[in-house]
């Protein structure tokens, strides 16, 4: 059945991830976050949930984790007291630089018992999947977003 191979191969790759991200301490929502909140600083949570596909609540303790962590900091905006902005402090910005060799290594591994091109038509197929299947989500990414192709393959 699709959806139980799906499931089971997102244990896999989070198990993978966990493994190689261990020294870290850091989880693939949390990474995902850093990432976001890296290439768009200032960024309001709603803005990052609809980014990552993250309904609020669970975002909310992400959040909350990863400012006790001190990663993040969140910061009124001035303009409108309801919104907090976030972004990396110091040590979220490094986290975030010394993830790179074991961010590869994860995508290598979980991709590793497919050859070539086996890899491009199953990550293509995934996206097909993901982009047509978008709006069924609990947090469907935004078109443009839903649409684009997936850095770092």
């Amino acid at each position: 059945m699709p959806g139980h191979l799906i499931r089971r191969a997102h244990q896999i790759a989070v198990a993978i991830f966990l493994e190689e991200c261990a020294q870290q301490g850091i989880t693939p929502v949390q990474f995902a976050c850093l990432s976001q909140i890296a290439r768009e600083p200032g960024a309001d949570a709603t803005r990052l949930s609809a980014e990552v596909a993250l309904d609020r609540s669970t975002l909310g303790g992400v959040l909350e984790r990863m400012e006790s962590k001190d990663w993040i900091v969140r910061t009124g905006d001035p303009a409108d007291a309801r919104v907090k902005r976030l972004d990396l402090t110091p040590a979220g910005r490094a986290l975030l630089a010394s993830l790179d060799t074991h961010v590869e290594r994860t995508q290598s591994r979980i991709l590793a018992p497919l050859n070539p091109a086996e890899r491009a038509q199953f990550v293509g197929l995934l996206e097909k999947m993901v982009a047509k299947n978008n709006e069924a989500s609990r947090a469907p990414l935004g078109p443009r977003k839903a649409e684009r192709r997936p850095r770092g393959r």
